[in-house]
């Protein structure tokens, strides 16, 4: 039987601290890692909330939270996190950091230079969709590239994933290990009968696309009285789409629901006729599987990684065309058919490639493979 692991993670976001793919990512693969037999601990940001407990057990795992001085573009900076890291990264099996682009993961590099214990990085998505653009390519490049290969390996979500990093001057030795879905809480049975609802779920932000989704479900419920729109999340363009929606009159039939615990977001998947997410840059993003998972066909934009994971279960288009949105739209809604045939294929793949169990096994393997 292979012994059990101490497993110090390093992570920014942390679920229900931060909601959204990458946090939820950090909480499930921890708890998991944790039920198996494995002592997990996380050291993460208080993002400002100094009410939270510095230390606490959670779902079978430990929390540290450190103190955030500033979080420039939702970056946040916790210097004391490195007297952490310092103390304890030698009395650990592993290290696992989560996302180059954070200060926390930068940390994680600098103490690896000086320990023996193996750092494990995940890419998150190679850039950043709340820092400026100019900045990113100074960035990237430089620190980006530095903690990257700092890492004894690097965790990808996809084989594009892969490329892009090797053409970006990676030289860690990387791994292709897909993003995880609770396949068992995200069934197409989570909810009531679907109705013709349009669903958004993401952070409310120009790179992710909500005011582009808003703009084609205006233009469809010009023939499509029926049609409702949900939009799921919080963020800074939040003012701006509610301000549009009572411009168009629509408010009757858009829903803002803020940002939704995960176990709240089954139902509104299974409950919707389709899911549309046409944002500018992603990983591998969790709302697209979940979606899939309830067997809700997406559109998407045409991003490389993402063209793989849709290509029959869903529509891609330019990231930048309303007009493609709209009519990808329109034609899934025109033919219910097709939506069973694509939210069946949809799930089926989640199942077979997205499983949470076989995510957090392979990552587990790494951990031993760089043990032994």
């Amino acid at each position: 039987m292979t012994a059990g692991l101490d497993i110090l993670r390093v992570a920014t976001d942390r679920y229900p601290d931060v909601m959204g793919g990458g946090a939820l990512h950090v909480h499930e693969m921890s708890r998991l890692q944790a039920s198996a037999g494995h002592e997990v601990t996380v050291l993460t940001s208080d993002h400002g909330d100094w009410t939270l407990p510095r230390r606490e057990r959670v779902d079978g795992y430990t929390v540290h939270r450190y103190r955030e001085v500033a979080a420039p573009f939702g970056n946040s900076i916790t210097p004391a996190l490195i007297r952490g890291l310092v103390s304890s990264a030698q009395s650990y099996d592993v290290v696992h950091a989560h996302s180059h682009l954070y200060f926390s993961t930068n940390l994680a590099a600098l103490v690896a230079k000086r320990t023996e214990t193996p750092l494990v990085v995940t890419n998150h998505g190679l850039f950043s969709q709340s820092a400026p653009w100019w900045i990113q390519r100074l960035y990237v490049p430089t620190v980006a590239r530095f903690t990257l290969n700092a890492a004894d390996r690097v965790l990808c979500y996809t084989e594009t994933d892969r490329e892009r990093l090797e053409a970006r001057g990676i030289r860690s030795p990387i791994s292709v290990i897909h993003n995880g879905i609770d396949c068992a809480g995200f069934t197409p049975g989570a909810g009531g009968e679907r109705s013709e609802r349009l669903l958004f779920v993401g952070r409310l932000k120009r790179p992710k696309g909500p005011h582009r989704v808003l703009e084609a479900f205006i233009r469809l419920r010009e023939t499509r009285p029926d049609l409702s729109l949900a939009i799921v999340g919080d963020g800074p363009l939040r003012s701006e789409l509610e301000e549009r929606v009572k411009r168009e009159g629509v408010a009757d039939c858009v829903t803002f629901t803020g940002e939704l615990d995960n176990e709240e977001l089954p139902r509104l998947y299974a409950e919707s006729a389709v899911f549309a997410l046409p944002s500018e840059n992603e990983g591998l993003p969790r709302t697209v599987l979940e979606a899939l998972a309830c067997e809700t066909p997406v559109v998407t934009s045409d991003l490389p990684q993402l063209e793989p994971v849709v290509e029959g279960v869903g529509e891609t288009v330019p990231a930048d065309s309303v007009d493609a949105l709209a009519t990808a739209i329109d034609g899934l809604l025109n033919d219910p058919d097709r939506r069973v045939r694509l939210g069946s294929r949809g799930r089926e793949r989640v199942l077979a490639k997205f499983s949470w169990e076989e995510t957090v096994q392979r990552t587990t393997d790494v951990y031993y493979e760089l043990l032994n």
